[in-house]
């Protein structure tokens, strides 16, 4: 039997058990539509959205959160890989940061389990935020009287200006970060034309051929409130022609984390929400678009090959997984009369004097 007839005996088994219009209920859940935590205030995340959007924050005042992950888009920046300071670039296409709460781990690798840890990862990566240390960090913020006013009136005036309360508040904001009421929630929720035909019958096809055995769940990632991180192999049919034509098996994925071989080619599996704003695709950004990704998934994880028809079933699914993004105005940042807390280069400063202007 080959892959494809088993695509279509899966999805004919499916639509005489459960119907034309149904799937296993199970695997598909409504995404909440808040996810805040106790102490979340106002306040709180007001200094966390201006800590986001802050390039200062850099060691050349160019990148903030929001350069990689762009939240006037898909949470993310476009580029195969990020740009950071100076121009340098990572290994690792960045993640959307929209749903990124309804996740057990962050990071490809899921190197680290909270959206606290993950901020203060790139302030201090060289190819990211670059600067020297956290301590770096908090020394610009402390330079600044308007955010020493807004620590001191959101954590007390006790050391408030702290790494800790930094990327406390970060967080809180990133929890606001949620699109809720796409198509295909309002569709689980009774509305049964929320959704074409054609998506209706890319969710039925996306639930039998097995796609749901790790995007699952209300951000379609396997994700369940209060679970542990879940790493799938990628690629697991190695020798899929995808794999040598998109460079699959260089990056060793969480094993680069961990130091634990048998963790080689484990990856997160990442939410499927919004996923057609986000291009380029998986951790390499190698792919750049949906519909050769949906393919590269279902030869490289599947062992399936599916029809031109089946991947424009599959692609319009997910086009119904774009929800509704939140208003945010950018946020008035606070600085220092007449002065830069960006320390000038050295060559700059002597430049008046050797040129005479």
């Amino acid at each position: 039997m080959n892959a494809l007839s088993r695509v279509q005996i899966n999805l004919l088994a499916c639509t005489l058990l459960l119907g034309c219009t149904q799937v296993l209920s199970q695997d598909f859940e409504p995404l909440p539509k808040s996810a805040a935590q106790q102490g979340d205030t106002d306040e709180k995340i007001a200094l966390g959205k201006k800590l986001y959007f802050d390039p200062r924050l850099s060691a050349t005042g160019t990148v903030s959160c929001n350069t990689c992950h762009n939240l006037m888009e898909g949470g993310d920046d476009g580029r195969p890989t990020s740009m950071g300071v100076d121009g340098l670039t990572g290994p690792r296409n960045a993640p959307t940061v929209w749903n990124s709460v309804f996740q057990a781990s962050q990071f490809w690798d899921g190197r680290v389990p909270t959206l606290e840890d993950q901020a203060k990862g790139p302030m201090v990566a060289d190819v990211e935020m670059g600067m020297a240390g956290h301590d770096q960090v908090i020394g610009r913020i402390q330079a600044i009287p308007g955010y020493i006013r807004k620590f001191e009136s959101v954590f007390g005036p006790s050391d408030a200006v702290t790494i800790e309360n930094a990327v406390e508040a970060i967080a809180a904001f990133e929890r606001t970060l949620i699109t809720p009421d796409s198509a295909f929630d309002r569709y689980l929720s009774g509305d049964k034309v929320a959704m074409s035909d054609v998506q209706i019958r890319g969710m039925e096809l996306f639930e039998s051929t097995g796609c749901t055995e790790c995007h699952s769940g209300p951000a379609f990632n396997g994700w369940q409130p209060g679970s542990d991180g879940e790493f799938v192999e990628f690629p697991r049919i190695t020798d899929s022609t995808f794999v040598k034509k998109y460079d699959l098996i260089s990056d060793l994925g969480r094993s680069n984390a961990t130091g634990d071989r048998s963790d080689d080619h484990y990856f997160k599996t990442p939410t499927l929400r919004n996923i057609t704003l986000t291009a380029p695709y998986l951790h390499n950004g190698r792919v750049g678009s949906l519909s050769e990704t949906v393919r590269l998934m279902a030869s490289t994880q599947l062992d399936a090959e599916l029809s031109d028809d089946e991947v424009a079933e599959l692609v319009a699914f997910l086009s119904a997984l774009e929800g509704r993004f939140p208003e945010i105005a950018l946020p008035r940042l606070p600085s220092r009369l007449g002065e830069s807390v960006l320390q000038q280069p050295e060559a700059a400063k002597g430049f008046g004097d050797a040129t005479g202007h």
